[in-house]
């Protein structure tokens, strides 16, 4: 009642309004519900190696026997000395605040515990989204504000021990700049952990509580010096030191050392467009929250661990790789690498040419993730290029659907018919086919392949393996039914590049030789599926996800399609394609003193150009690893530069194919990257579907 009497105006006190506190204080909550403050969330690589920190609130929770001596003395001499005196609440304190603020002074008297019940109550709010309700200093505290403050600190007292409320109160209180926590704003002002900070760095810090702003010691240094002294004559006067450690640590300089975090994918210590998508995931999955916001406090405050499936033995070579292939690159051609794992879909490395920031590195920048989709996590977030056309590395559908038909790649098929009129008789026994190429009529042209010496019949093998269109064209015809196209890129999984799964209509002729947007990483998953002998797997990046009280709260399990390719098609597709890498268009993969590149171990390719050269492919796998490898236009409409008589990397090319450069980025990358999986040789397909 002393207390109550003391935090109304006296007016209020009669006519027994005293008896009325007396009633508001029972009806006053005495339970207090301490939740875990926002924490750092960190987003790591397969072996827990660091990718990058978020947080809305920089805090790294410590114990207390993880805080030096010096900082716990520092804070209870100087904001609360009777700490371990007193029940939550200091009677003589209130008093002693209340006669200085009726002299005209200006006294808090809240207790640690109060001041730790305050950061509660605000932390909560802030968890909440009720930002507008944090309370940032006394005065904005009403009565009622007070007395339930005072009565929920007793009843805390009543719960936790003193060592409890003053480690809780270490890690939430704010100490200015984004610090929160003592371990924060040890590493941010001194670079060293709580546990080593020295006596004047305690007083320091211990001294920025009561006056984030006024005291920092970067932007403050004569105010932050003139408080340290004040918390280092309060620790003199309570015992804490002796007169000699107090003189010695007045008397020395105030030397900050900051280390400023740097939170958010674009700082990321590596994969900072593989962070991104897998950022994405999290905002977009229900599993976090049943709303945006929620989701967004839950990646932001919840002090998540999330392990993700980056394994940076792979991760370091795809970026050197990549800034290597166009080097400085003032023409801003984009590279990419990304790399899948066949029979779990467990994306392993995502590397691009560019930054997210300006000064990191290299002059292209962009927010833009090469490897994926448009809406890269089903969500509304444009955060994928949306991919590229593919090209020739589409061929391999056709040559899936052929085989799926029980027909040998040794067949021969008419490759010098070039027109497929309007009246053109395919089988479907699905969509219409729409398009056509013939030069009798208006606006059309006959089918092209790149070189004149290739209109004549040849095996379906060799079609593919040479990247004939002419003979990819003639194998649809020789269908039973066009529609198994359609069927084999379904199963593959291959979509369009603006995301949310919207289908790639195989139904047009000039999405046979890769006409429409595909991402990369679509790519490497549709042939990982050959790798895995028709087993198709969605793509993972996430293993597990942790949260603060060591729970795994989520994670994305492999989800898999045994025989989603028949085993026999995708052993005879793999086989034909080992062929393009020993006689067919992939033994163009050179290094720049002209000789071939060879992975080491068993591997099969395709390489893809789309019709301006400007951007092209070399999309391959070993039993272990599955690989996009992609050059070109980037970012814009490739039809508004095309990739002849350019200069790349100072190499003139009269025109750029998928070989040329995509290419040995792929074969230099995946000798590094194959042989750290599955090197053995790949499963010979059945005999009817070589021969016939």
């Amino acid at each position: 009642m002393l207390v109550a009497g003391l935090m109304v105006p006296a007016a209020a006190v009669v006519g027994g309004a005293a008896g009325g506190t007396a009633q508001l204080l029972d009806r006053l909550p005495s339970e207090l519900t301490v939740a875990p403050p926002g924490q750092i969330t960190k987003v790591v690589a397969a072996d827990g190696a660091q990718i990058a920190t978020l947080f809305s609130e920089n805090r790294t929770p410590v114990r207390l026997d993880e805080m030096s001596p010096n900082v716990k003395n520092a804070i209870v001499a100087v904001e609360d000395y009777r700490f371990y005196e007193h029940g939550g609440v200091d009677l003589a304190g209130i008093l002693r605040a209340s006669v200085a603020n009726l002299r005209g002074g200006r006294q808090g008297a809240s207790t640690i515990t109060q001041q730790y019940v305050t950061n509660v109550l605000n932390d909560a709010r802030v968890a909440q989204g009720r930002h507008h309700e944090v309370v940032v200093n006394g005065q904005q505290k009403g009565y009622g504000d007070k007395l339930r403050e005072i009565k929920l600190a007793i009843a805390l007292e009543k719960q936790y021990t003193k060592e409890q409320i003053l480690e809780g109160y270490l890690n939430i209180v704010f100490f200015n700049r984004n610090a929160y926590g003592i371990q924060a704003a040890s590493q941010y002002y001194f670079s060293v952990d709580a546990k080593d900070l020295s006596l004047p760095q305690a007083a320091t810090l211990a001294g920025l509580v009561n006056g984030p702003a006024f005291f920092d010691p970067i932007d403050a240094p004569e105010a932050s010096v003139k408080r340290r002294n004040l918390v280092l004559a309060a620790m003199l006067e309570h015992g804490h030191i002796n007169r000699l450690e107090h003189d010695e640590a007045v008397a020395s300089p105030l030397e900050t050392k900051p280390s400023l975090p740097k939170q958010g994918c674009a700082y990321a210590a590596q994969a900072p467009y593989f962070c991104d998508f897998v950022v994405n995931q999290i905002l977009h999955d229900p599993a976090y929250g049943a709303t945006a916001a929620e989701r967004e406090r839950t990646l932001s405050r919840g002090g998540l661990t999330i392990k993700t499936t980056l394994d940076p033995r792979l991760q370091g070579p795809a970026q050197e790789q990549v800034d290597a292939t166009a080097g400085a690159n003032p023409d801003k051609w984009g590279a990419s690498l990304v790399t899948v794992q066949p029979g779990t879909g467990k994306i392993l490395a995502m590397a691009q040419n560019s930054r997210m920031l300006a000064g990191q590195g290299l002059d292209f920048v962009t927010a833009y993730n090469f490897n994926v989709d448009a809406r890269d996590a089903n969500g509304n977030d444009l955060s994928g290029a949306g991919g590229f056309q593919p090209g020739s590395t589409m061929k391999p559908v056709t040559l899936a659907a052929w085989l799926g038909e029980g027909k040998p790649t040794n067949q021969y098929v008419d490759a010098s018919r070039r027109r497929y009129g309007l009246n053109y008789p395919w089988k479907t026994t699905c969509s219409p086919v729409s398009g056509f190429y013939d030069s009798s009529l208006q606006g059309s042209l006959d089918l092209q392949n790149d070189e004149s010496t290739w209109y004549r019949r040849m095996t379906v093998r060799e079609g593919v393996y040479q990247s004939i269109n002419t003979a990819t064209f003639a194998s649809a015809a020789g269908l039973g039914d066009f529609c198994n196209i359609q069927r084999a890129a379904d199963s593959l999984g291959i979509h369009k590049g603006e995301g949310q799964g919207k289908k790639l209509d195989l139904s047009t002729l000039g999405n046979l030789l890769g006409g429409e947007n595909v991402a990369p990483m679509t790519m490497a998953n549709a042939f990982a599926t050959f790798a895995a002998n028709g087993a198709y797997c969605e793509p993972v990046s996430i293993s597990e996800v942790i949260d603060s009280q060591g729970r795994r709260i989520g994670g994305q399990e492999p989800r898999c399609t045994e025989n989603a390719v028949k085993p026999e098609v995708a052993k005879a597709v793999t086989n034909v394609l080992q062929d393009v890498l020993t006689k067919g268009s992939g033994l163009n993969i050179k290094d720049a003193g002209g000789g071939p590149i060879k992975v080491g171990v068993p591997a099969a390719a395709k390489t893809g150009t789309n019709q301006y050269n400007s951007q092209t492919w070399v999309v391959g796998y070993t039993r272990g690893v599955a690989t996009a490898s992609f050059f070109g236009e980037a970012l814009n409409d490739p039809s508004l530069r095309n990739g002849r008589d350019v200069w790349v990397n100072g190499r003139h090319y009269r025109s750029v194919d998928g070989a040329f450069i995509a290419g040995p980025q792929w074969a230099q990358y995946m000798q590094k990257a194959a042989p750290l999986f599955d090197r053995g040789d790949f499963e010979a397909p059945p005999r009817n579907l070589i021969t016939g």
